[in-house]
C-alpha cells in the first residue's frame, strides 16, 4: 500500500500540511550488484524504502519493505546511515519530511521483481555503473553503505 492507513488518518486532520515521519531504507547487495526500484511516484531509481508503522522496529520494517517491494528475502548486515530528507511534495500535494534509517542488506533468496504497486521496475545494477536517474538520497545511502566503514554515518 503506497500510503499507510495511519498517514491517511493524519491527513484527514492536517490535509497536505507537512508531516514529520520515520522511514527505513535498504541498500541490498549481491556480490558487486545493488538492487534498485524505479519508483512510480517520480519515475526515478531508488533504494528500497518505506514508512515505519507506529511502534514498528526499524530492522523488521526494512525486511518487510524489501519483501513487499521486491519479492526477495534478505538479511540485514548493519545499520549504515541515519539522515533527514529535504521536504518532499508528492504529486497529490502532500508534504512530508523523513528521518531515514538505512541498513546494508544482503540478498539471500528469491528472484527480484516488482512485487507491489509502488514501483515500475526492479533491477540489479553493478555498483560501479549506477543509473543516472538515481535519486540523490539513494546515491548518498549507497555511498555510505558501501564505503567500507563499520560505523553508521550521520551528519555531525
Amino acid at each position: 500500500m503506497p500510503i499507510p492507513e495511519f498517514v491517511l488518518q493524519l491527513r484527514s486532520h492536517v490535509g497536505t500540511a507537512p508531516l514529520w515521519l520515520s522511514g527505513v531504507s535498504a541498500v541490498i547487495v549481491d556480490d558487486d550488484r545493488v538492487l534498485l526500484t524505479r519508483r512510480r511516484d517520480n519515475g526515478l531509481w531508488a533504494v528500497v524504502s518505506g514508512i515505519l508503522e507506529p511502534g514498528e522496529e526499524p530492522g523488521p520494517a526494512a525486511l518487510r519493505e524489501i519483501s513487499e517491494e521486491t519479492g526477495i528475502e534478505a538479511e540485514l548486515v548493519r545499520l549504515s546511515s541515519v539522515d533527514v530528507t529535504e521536504r518532499i511534495t508528492y504529486p497529490n500535494g502532500d508534504v512530508a519530511q523523513y528521518l531515514d534509517i538505512t541498513f546494508l542488506a544482503r540478498h539471500i533468496s528469491g528472484v527480484a521483481r516488482v512485487a507491489d504497486d509502488e514501483n515500475l521496475a526492479v533491477d540489479w545494477f553493478d555498483v560501479t555503473s549506477l543509473p543516472r536517474d538515481l535519486t540523490d538520497t539513494s546515491r548518498l545511502r549507497i555511498d555510505k553503505a558501501l564505503n567500507g566503514s563499520r560505523e553508521a554515518w550521520f551528519r555531525r
